[in-house]
This record gives structure tokens, C-alpha cells and sequence, in this order.
């Protein structure tokens, strides 16, 4: 092993990874000279980029479905280069390590660098402090199945909870998600719920894939009339998803004040989650086009997930750009600034300018109140309107709410 040494620099670095490539592509035995050689080598070039590099390479089994996306491969597609469509179900839920034989064809067949897939699975959330209220919680909800505490520690349901996403694991989504969140917020609860929805999602069929560019401000207003008809919510739902976007809706969880979040994790159809946390129309119809704005605007820009907490409130938390813009095209959809200049809303916020501009704009009237609210930055105008009990939006989704 006299061609090994510590990694101090550069060009020690380079020397190193040309080195792992060479050692992958002879696929030496186990316990041969060149299989200690590759062992050390990785364990060396692991220590560096870990001083060096301020972000980890990316999750092997999330490297793998990254590039099945570019490519639209399906797991079948593997088959020759992991060998068996049971061996490739096992590997992409991370339930089996790539071994060498798989690490040389991938990196041949797919164009993955060795030096990603040599790594093991991210396990980095079983040493997470996961609040034992949120573990009961997701619990009671089903998130685990029919395992519970009982039986199983909180790292075991928490590992088998995520498992089934290898490449959603809570160190890669920290690396791709954009957090709009308060600052006692508990960001593992987001992770968990946003998991759930995911997993949800699967579960609805689409007739179609998604196409970028579908969704522009005169979308996000053709889906915005459907609030003025009866099962509003449910028609919006089934219109997003004869277009490509699932929209899911599931409760928040402890130690969040959750609204919505939109994820690209699966490129072939973007997933909205809501959770009517304000059971008003307002509040789900503002979310929604929040959302949308975010499939309009940040589609394929590198991010997979928004988390959007406390939408409309003014309580100080941090807003990036892509939040301002996202909430800049919401407002525009649902109250467009040149109607709200004329409008008579604007001098006197009552009831019957409300209805005017509601019957204009082709909206529900609660949803126009609370803009106007918002606008005006009063949130006792309109009071009676925008809480009307009658308008409730979680009795379309009744079967979501049992907890």
C-alpha cells in the first residue's frame, strides 16, 4: 500500500479518486491486497471531503433516482445492473447495500461517479433527537404502520419510517428544502409530515405527467373560480390532478404551524400538502395558489420541497425570495393589484364592496375578505364572513381529520 497516503491537498485528492475508479473496475475480492486497498482509499477520501467540502456528496441511492428521473427509467431498468428486479426493489428502499459487482456497472451503464456509490446510506436521522409527543403522535396517526412504541424503539420506527425513502432520508431533505418557518419550530416534525404526504401521494393515480409551464397566473385562476362552486376544494383537487400535480392533505404535526408545502422530489408530478390548520376558506385558497406559485416559479431550479409555515401573518420570520415571489403571484391571482386600486374594498371594506368585488372576480366571497384583511393589514374587518362555520373546508376531507 505504498501508493496510499494521507490526503493533504488538491491534487492528493484527485490522485485518490482516480485510484477508487481504478480499484472499482477491477472489482477485487474480499479480503484480497486491492479490496483493503479500496477500503482505506474510500475511508481517506471520505475524511477529506468532510473537512473540505461544506456539503456532503449526495445519498448513493438518491444519486440512482436522480438519474433514473433523467433518463425516465423504471426500476426494471436496473435489473442488469443490480441483477434482479427483487435485488433492485431491495436496494432502492435501502433494505440492501450496493456491493462492488453493482457500484463498477452503474458507474459504467448510468455515469454515476464511484466515489458517490461507494458510500453507505445517510443514517444520519437515527441520531437525531426525535421528540417522544411528535414519535406518539405520528404513532396514533398510523405513520408506522402497526408497529408502535410498545414493541420498538423510537430510533427503529423512525429508521423504518424512512427507510422506504432512501433518497428522502432528513440529511438529504435538509440539503434540498427551503424552510418558511418559525424559529421554535421542530423542522423534524416538517420532515416527517412532508414524508407522509409523499407517501400519500403514491397512492393517487394520474392520467398524465406533469408538463412545465402548465401552471401560469391564468391556471392558478381557473383553478381559483372553483371556490365560488359547491365541493370547491374536492373539484380543485381533481382538476390539479387531470394536469399532473397531486394535491395531498394531511394534519400538521406538534411544534409546527404547518400551512402547505409543495414537493418536486418526484419530477413527474409535483405534490402539493395542505392542512387546513385554519379551517377557513381563505386560508386553504391562499395556501393553495401559494403552492401553485411555487410549481409556476421553482420547478427543476434545484430545490425539492417548500415548506411554507404562517402564511399572510406579518410575525417577523425571515422570508427568502423565492417566498416573496411566490407570494407575490398568489395575491395577484386571487385579487389582482390594478382591480384592488379601483375597488371600493379599498376605501370602505364592507360587506357589500366585498360582494362586488367577489362577483367580479369570479371568487368566494370569504376568500376576497380575507385579502382584503390582509391588505389592509386589519384582521378584524369582515370578521363574520371570513369565520363563517357554514364554509368549513375540512368536511370535504372528513376521512383526513379522525385523529
Amino acid at each position: 500500500m505504498d501508493d496510499i497516503k494521507i490526503i493533504k491537498t488538491k491534487e492528493d485528492y484527485e490522485r485518490a479518486l482516480r485510484l477508487v475508479e481504478t480499484l472499482v473496475d477491477r472489482d477485487p475480492e474480499s479480503g484480497s491486497a486491492d479490496a483493503d486497498r479500496l477500503t482505506l482509499l474510500t475511508a481517506l477520501v471520505k475524511e477529506y471531503e468532510s473537512k473540505s467540502f461544506p456539503e456532503h456528496l449526495p445519498d448513493p441511492i438518491e444519486a440512482i433516482k436522480f438519474r433514473m428521473e433523467q433518463e425516465d427509467l423504471k426500476p426494471v431498468d436496473l435489473v442488469p445492473y443490480i441483477g434482479s428486479a427483487g435485488r433492485v426493489s431491495e436496494v432502492l428502499s435501502g433494505k440492501r447495500q450496493l456491493t462492488l459487482d453493482m457500484v463498477r456497472a452503474l458507474s459504467a451503464g448510468l455515469g454515476i461517479p464511484a466515489k458517490v456509490l461507494i458510500q453507505k446510506p445517510s443514517r444520519d436521522f437515527e441520531s437525531q433527537n426525535w421528540d417522544t409527543a411528535l414519535v406518539k403522535t405520528m404513532e396514533r396517526r398510523g405513520y408506522f404502520g402497526k408497529k408502535t412504541m410498545k414493541d420498538h424503539t423510537k430510533s427503529e420506527l423512525i429508521s423504518g419510517f424512512f427507510a422506504a425513502f432512501g433518497h428522502m432520508q432528513p440529511a438529504v431533505l435538509y440539503r434540498k428544502t427551503s424552510f418558511r418557518s418559525a424559529p421554535r419550530t421542530d423542522n423534524n416534525a416538517l420532515l416527517a409530515w412532508g414524508k407522509r404526504v409523499l407517501q400519500k401521494s403514491e397512492k393517487i393515480k394520474v392520467p398524465a405527467k406533469f408538463k412545465d409551464g402548465t401552471v401560469t397566473l391564468s391556471f392558478m385562476c381557473a383553478v381559483l373560480n372553483l371556490s365560488t362552486r359547491d365541493k370547491g376544494p374536492v373539484l380543485a383537487r381533481d382538476y390539479l390532478k387531470k394536469h399532473g400535480i397531486k394535491l395531498v392533505i394531511e394534519p400538521h404535526l406538534p411544534k409546527t404551524h404547518l400551512d402547505g408545502a409543495t414537493f418536486f422530489a418526484f419530477k413527474a408530478n409535483p405534490v402539493i400538502g395542505l392542512t387546513i390548520r385554519h379551517d377557513r376558506p381563505d386560508n386553504f385558497w391562499f395556501t393553495l395558489m401559494h403552492e401553485l406559485a411555487h410549481v409556476a416559479l421553482h420547478y427543476n431550479n434545484g430545490v425539492e420541497s417548500f415548506y411554507d409555515e404562517k402564511l399572510q401573518d406579518k410575525d417577523g420570520i425571515d422570508i427568502d425570495p423565492k417566498e416573496q415571489e411566490a407570494d407575490k403571484l398568489a395575491e395577484e391571482s386571487i385579487l389582482p393589484e390594478s382591480k384592488w386600486e379601483t375597488s371600493a374594498a379599498k376605501s370602505t371594506p364592507n360587506q357589500f364592496s366585498t360582494e362586488d368585488l367577489a362577483n367580479e372576480l369570479g371568487v368566494q366571497t370569504a376568500v376576497i375578505a380575507g385579502m382584503i384583511r390582509f391588505k389592509h393589514q386589519n384582521f378584524f374587518y369582515l370578521n363574520k364572513i371570513v369565520n363563517d362555520e357554514t364554509l368549513s373546508v375540512k368536511k370535504y376531507f372528513a376521512e383526513e381529520f379522525t385523529d
